[in-house]
């Protein structure tokens, strides 16, 4: 096999699965606070405390994939269009 067959076919496998992943679970855990809501602190003895509510993710510790509010766009103008 050549190295731009091997190249895209890796590259749909990738990308389907990712398309799996999005159908499956919509929701991934926010990159700022790691899925916690919340911001850890640490006191004067280094032991870990609650911090700042988390506003990327307004505290719920889950935010939308890429790919799934890409989807939700899409179909939202797909939708707005065919009335």
């Amino acid at each position: 096999m050549s190295l731009p067959a091997l190249a895209c076919t890796l590259l749909t496998a990738v990308t389907l699965c990712y398309i799996g992943v999005c159908a499956a679970s919509p929701f991934g855990r926010c990159r700022k606070c790691d899925g916690l809501g919340f911001a850890l602190k640490h006191d004067r003895k280094g032991r870990p405390k609650r911090g700042k509510h988390c506003r990327r993710c307004d505290g719920h510790g889950i935010r939308i994939r890429a790919g799934r509010h890409l989807w939700n766009l899409w179909a939202r103008t797909y939708r707005a269009g065919s009335r």
